[in-house]
């Protein structure tokens, strides 16, 4: 989740208002970046060490840990941030390192022109995080859920709205602890050109987003076995907080538009709000309410558009709208994938051919028929049914769109896709193959994915 940010204390005097704040992230179609954000598990390579952690554990905040990564990469130019003392993430040239609330490593990218960019990004990311976490005893592996490790075994990261969440999580979904210690997934940041393009697109890639989740499916362990899911990060996301995940209904109407979209984030609970350096708890209150002066925490402050924008990062659909679009139905993979998760949308979204297939790919089926795939996907991945046939037969057109859109944008981004075009060949999805070492070559042992997935 993404780190504190600057604080905009605009007073906010209308629902209006906070349409227009949405709206101004529009930008002509030349503007239009790609920013990818990826997630991914620390664990110690060697075991039992000084202080008796055995081999493959999550590493804690401190000694030796999280906290000693983030200060080692900072030493190459990046400004930390700090929460009430603590240091919990960093940032450098439109890029920011981040804490998921388990110590998941996250890199929120700068906005980039190409995939090339994004390419070369990870690879210096990767190799920063190998060589302070070489030193460090520290290996990284992306995967979607925890392969071993119960909740009690993750660490918490001390930053405070995590030890809100921490209290709010259990009221109101059974697995919401699961989803901020155990998962881990890669998401696409893109661009829209108006309040017409921003709808289709969030439709294209709502109503897509269980394909991706089959696509990139890649936490079929938990607790050391096969857990009969093959994204079992996606099934978590089915119990978590009903209030703010899934598909919205709102998002899918004809007239959707920026000031519905409002008026919908304004009824999700909030988390907190931030004041003087601190986080006021105000869980389970709605935004509507504190902008009408009903929240006894709140007395006396002004609502501003600064809280508007903290409120829409604890609202988590299929696809979030802020001043872009947040593509967030994938679990974390390797490197590989990572590639090809940004590659998938930006060939489906980013040329005006593509995303004109891709709308009227997803208008051949009732659109329920594609929100029904979130509850069979984390199961049964490409072989759900769909259509009369399964999701395979649909991926392999939504790659095959995505393929011509990269081609037309002509920057040889499209070699990007291949390791989707082998899986909706027939290739196995990445859970497919680690559970064809398990049950073969690693004997049961589903420790050897740490070594196997390291970056």
């Amino acid at each position: 989740m993404s780190n504190p940010g600057e604080v905009d204390t605009t007073p906010i005097v209308s629902a209006r208002q906070l349409a227009e704040y949405l709206a101004a992230g529009a930008k002509p179609r030349e503007a239009w970046r790609i920013g990818t954000e990826h997630e991914k598990f620390g664990f110690f390579r060697e075991g039992p060490n000084h202080d008796g952690v055995g081999r493959f554990a999550p590493p804690p905040y401190e000694p030796g840990g999280i906290r000693a990564m983030l200060e080692g990469i900072a030493a190459d130019g990046w400004e930390e941030i700090r929460d009430q003392g603590n240091l919990i993430g960093l940032k450098r040239q439109g890029e920011s390192i981040s804490l998921e609330p388990g110590g998941q490593f996250e890199l929120s990218g700068a906005p980039v022109a190409s995939l090339h960019d994004t390419k070369a990004e990870l690879d210096a990311h990767f190799a920063e995080v190998r060589k302070v976490g070489g030193g460090l005893g520290l290996g990284f592996a992306p995967l979607g859920f925890h392969p071993t490790a119960r909740r009690s075994d993750m660490p918490f990261m001390p930053k405070s709205r995590y030890a809100i969440m921490r209290r709010y999580m259990p009221m109101v979904g059974s697995l919401g602890l699961d989803m901020m210690l155990r998962t881990c997934t890669v998401q696409v940041n893109l661009d829209f050109g108006s309040e017409a393009d921003m709808r289709e697109k969030l439709r294209i890639g709502l109503l897509l987003q269980p394909v991706a989740t089959a696509l990139f499916a890649n936490s079929p362990f938990t607790e050391g076995r096969p857990n009969g899911f093959l994204s079992a990060r996606a099934n978590v996301w089915t119990d978590t907080d009903p209030d703010r995940t899934g598909i919205p209904a709102v998002m899918l109407e004809p007239d959707f538009s920026f000031e519905r979209y409002v008026e919908w984030v304004l009824d999700v609970p909030m988390y907190f709000v931030a004041r003087d350096g601190r986080l006021i708890d105000v869980a389970g209150a709605s935004f509507r309410n504190y902008l009408a002066g009903g929240v006894p925490e709140l007395a006396g402050l002004t609502p501003t558009l600064g809280d508007f924008a903290d409120h829409l990062t604890t609202v988590f659909p299929d696809v979030r709208l802020k001043r872009f679009l947040e593509m967030r139905g994938a679990d974390a993979g390797s490197p590989a994938m990572m590639l090809a998760q940004s590659a998938l949308w930006v060939g489906l979204l980013y040329d005006p051919a593509a995303q004109s297939s891709a709308a009227a790919l997803v208008s051949r089926r009732p659109a329920g028929e594609f929100v029904a795939l979130r509850r069979d996907v984390p199961r049964l991945g490409l072989s759900a049914p769909f259509g009369g046939g399964l999701v395979r037969s649909l991926a392999r057109d939504v790659v095959a769109i995505a393929r011509d859109g990269l081609r037309a944008r002509g920057l040889g981004e499209e070699i990007l896709l291949a390791p989707l075009e082998d899986i909706v060949g027939g290739a196995p999805a990445q859970a497919d193959q680690w559970l064809g070492l398990y049950h073969g070559e690693w004997g049961g042992d589903v420790t050897r994915i740490f070594v196997a997935a390291e970056v």
